[in-house]
């Protein structure tokens, strides 16, 4: 079903969202009448963050203005008329608000689009008896808008008060007004003869303690209402603290770990469009709040009552200035964090956003950002709010960027799009740590003000550590401290402590999110393999994986330490296996075809019952980022490396060695690695034959196989 369709079905707040996704920017009438065609394109295919799409966002656009016209050229009738006029006119608004910035277009109809489809998929999830309990996400977005809801009667249940409030003293002062004006009268008889003075006097002082009387009980009941509104207000700001906890402590810190095991392969960390509206309602609420405080003040100030309320209004003034400032720090996130293993002189990118800045009008004097590289010692100095002296530990080019506001999507963002580190200043080094194990991190910092003026805000981020290193070659151990922290650190942690050793099953989850991730596999690594790595990271032959459940792996087992008999450490023979997978093998691991986490005695082991030209796959112990060919008549071949697959690849292999009949256990080879084979040659062109590499293996060899225990190398022809 279209999801326009379903969409017009949305009930309640769902609907309410659904309806705000459009105005002057985008008219629900043009989503209505061409709701087939705006469903039918290709809006992901287009990169927003790349200008040389903009060809491609235009045409878009001439093609969303042409349909609109032709919908307007068939519409009959009084109301056709009415219709085609209106269709004509927003074909005109959309050409001249999108034709200098196509791409906004692109981006506006991608937002509304996704959050139709959220939407729908959220209302058919909570519809379903079964869903809405299985579903306790759903029960948190259900809390938290109640809570809004609590929150938006709360607020208009003080604000008519405060009206109330204001009336009465109104009045009050009138009736103040004229218990001066008949003291003015009593201190005026004082000039007239006696006998008028006694005549009139006698009213007057009646008049006036009848005024005072009503003076005093109103003034009493003044008091009532404003400390009354104080205790509702109170109740609010408690509330309203409450509510943020949960979705800045709990949400969007839960959205940050997310992300950070994103960047070890973990699912993507989702949209921040719920936690934005989530927090724009706080803003809303609080600002209005806030308001409503500063306005008792100043009705405090216009008629002074001895009591309490001074000090109350003063404590809930802090409190509610306490409660945005967090809300507007905690609120400037990194979108999109810069590269964890960062090489200098290269180009990198990082997006900032604040979730809080469409709502609170920061985007009407665009903020600027700036982006500086500090240490681990730096960043803990940063956090204990000591004085940094703004120091850095490296120079990065371009590292200014204003915010922008995205009228479609309601987004304040700042977009480094050419960022690049000039030069690192490294630390004195602990004990036995390398450069790639030095963590940095990049620190964005911006300073805005909001209500005019009425507040101004200096806040920073820190981005995700990050490894800086100078040459490829130091890639694989960056990306292990990286992948460390990621995995194990603990929310709120003093920059960047990680624990020095994890359970041993914690360790896995990490490697198989990684490997999943690199090889682009939905096949991970299954028990077996993680018992091989176990017996390998630990030097032990055990095959049960429950002796391995509670042992753990220290740092320096993970890659400092090199493994028994070996110049590589556990991580560096992995990282190894990933790599090659990625780049050569991966067809062939999703297929199945790959063992690969055997060791060289489980191999014979396995293949001795087998019949002679039965093979299987088995990633090298040796050496890293080697596959050897372990088969009945020579039991290993040397291994091959990524090199030797930029010459041939791994199916060709196994096609020219004729000697190889059966992928363990027992499937013929051809009907794993036929479809993989290179075609053959084609005809002589030109009158020239291209010449053709096969591999072999010594017949010689094959024939003393039986005697030979150590591994031979495939020889080339041309060898």
């Amino acid at each position: 079903m279209a999801v326009w369709i379903q969409a017009q079905q949305l009930q309640g707040d769902a609907l309410h969202q659904m309806q705000s996704l459009y105005g002057q920017h985008f008219p629900i009438e043009v989503r209505h009448y061409l709701s087939q065609w705006l469903e039918g394109q290709l809006w992901d295919v287009i990169d927003l963050e790349n200008p040389q799409e903009e060809f491609k966002a235009k045409r878009l656009l001439d093609s969303l203005i042409q349909e609109l016209q032709n919908k307007a050229e068939h519409q009959v009738g009084e109301d056709g008329f009415l219709l085609k006029i209106k269709l004509g006119h927003y074909a005109s608004q959309l050409k001249s608000t999108y034709d200098r910035c196509p791409l906004e277009l692109v981006r506006c109809i991608k937002h509304i689009l996704y959050t139709e489809q959220r939407l729908v998929r959220e209302a058919s999830n909570s519809s379903s008896p079964v869903g809405g309990m299985m579903d306790s996400m759903s029960q948190k977005y259900q809390q938290i808008n109640q809570a809004f809801e609590e929150l938006r009667l709360l607020t208009q249940d003080t604000e008519n008060d405060l009206r109330k409030l204001q009336h009465n003293q109104e009045y009050f002062i009138i009736q103040y007004q004229e218990s001066l004006r008949i003291q003015a009268q009593l201190t005026s008889l004082a000039t007239l003869p006696p006998a008028d003075r006694q005549l009139r006097e006698p009213t007057l002082l009646s008049k006036r303690a009848t005024v005072e009387a009503w003076l005093t009980r109103e003034a009493n009941t003044l008091q009532k209402y404003r400390l009354d509104l104080a205790e509702k207000h109170q109740k609010s700001l408690q509330l309203l603290r409450k509510q943020q906890t949960i979705i800045l402590d709990d949400e969007l810190i839960h959205w940050k770990r997310r992300q950070q095991l994103a960047g070890n392969g973990g699912p993507p960390e989702g949209g921040l469009d719920i936690l934005q509206s989530w927090c724009e309602k706080l803003a809303e609420t609080i600002w209005q709040n806030r308001q409503q405080i500063r306005r008792a003040e100043h009705l405090r100030q216009q008629l002074p009552i001895p009591g309490p309320i001074e000090e109350l209004l003063n404590d809930l003034n802090s409190t509610i200035t306490d409660i945005i400032s967090a809300l507007v720090t905690s609120t400037f996130i990194i979108e999109k964090q810069p590269p964890q293993v960062l090489k200098t002189q290269t180009k990198f990118v990082a997006t900032v956003r604040l979730l809080v800045g469409g709502k609170l009008n920061v985007h009407m004097n665009p903020p600027q950002v700036k982006a500086t590289i500090i240490s681990e010692q730096q960043a803990k100095a940063l956090l204990k709010n000591e004085n940094t002296r703004n120091d850095s530990s490296g120079e990065i080019l371009n590292n200014n960027c204003v915010m922008e506001y995205h009228q479609a999507t309601g987004t304040l963002s700042a977009n480094f799009r050419n960022m690049s580190l000039k030069r690192i200043k490294r630390s004195d080094r602990r004990g036995a740590e390398s450069v790639t194990e030095e963590k940095f991190t990049i620190l964005f910092e911006s300073q805005f003000s909001v209500g005019g003026n009425e507040l101004v805000f200096q806040v920073k981020t820190l981005s995700l550590p990050v490894v800086v290193i100078v040459h490829g070659s130091q890639d694989n151990n960056a990306t292990a401290t990286v992948l460390w922290d990621n995995a194990f650190a603990e929310p709120g942690r003093v920059p960047f402590i990680v624990p020095d050793k994890v359970l041993w099953p914690q360790l896995c989850e990490a490697l198989n999110m990684k490997y999943k991730a690199e090889v682009q596999s939905n096949r991970g690594l299954s028990e077996e393999n993680l018992v091989f790595l176990a017996q390998k990271a630990f030097s032990s032959s055990s095959i049960n994986p429950d002796d391995y459940r509670g042992m753990t792996m220290t740092w320096s087992q993970f890659n400092r330490e090199s493994l028994p008999g070996r110049n590589f450490t556990f991580w560096q023979w992995f990282d190894g296996v990933m790599e090659l997978t990625k780049k050569h093998l991966k067809p062939h691991w999703n297929d199945g075809a790959i063992l690969g986490f055997v060791n060289k005695q489980q191999a014979q082991d396995m293949l001795m019952s087998k019949p002679n030209g039965t093979f299987l796959l088995r990633f090298s112990d040796s050496e890293i980022g080697g596959i050897t060919i372990a088969w009945r008549m020579v039991w290993n071949l040397m291994p091959y490396t990524a090199k030797d697959f930029s010459i041939r690849s791994l199916a060709d292999r196994i096609s020219d060695l004729n000697h190889l009949l059966f992928l363990y256990p027992d499937r013929p080879k051809d009907e794993v690695f036929s479809k993989y084979y290179t075609p053959p040659l084609s005809k002589a062109v030109d009158g020239y034959v291209k010449p053709q590499i096969k591999q072999v293996v010594p017949e010689s060899t094959i024939r003393s196989s039986l005697q030979m225990e150590e591994p031979i190398r495939a020889q080339h022809p041309w060898a």
